[in-house]
């Protein structure tokens, strides 16, 4: 039973951070492409600012990897 409680809170883990960041990247890149319309100069900074809640992901990952090795 507590394996089961363990894997699933690892795969909330996951999964809510990675649905979070599908979300945020839509609403990001969506404006991100809008700026690159009025403004090309600016690419450089639309990638990056599309970029950053990939990290949300990879802190989810960590946060399920300590969950399985630390329990």
């Amino acid at each position: 039973m507590e394996t089961g409680l363990i894997a699933i809170g690892a795969g909330l883990a996951v999964g809510l951070s990675a649905l979070a960041t599908g979300y945020a990247q839509a609403r990001i890149g969506a404006a991100a492409m809008g700026l690159i319309a009025e403004k090309p100069d600016l690419a450089g900074r639309a990638i990056l600012l599309v970029a950053i809640p990939e990290t949300l992901v990879i802190l989810g990952f960590a946060v399920a990897a300590m969950i399985i090795v630390l329990l």
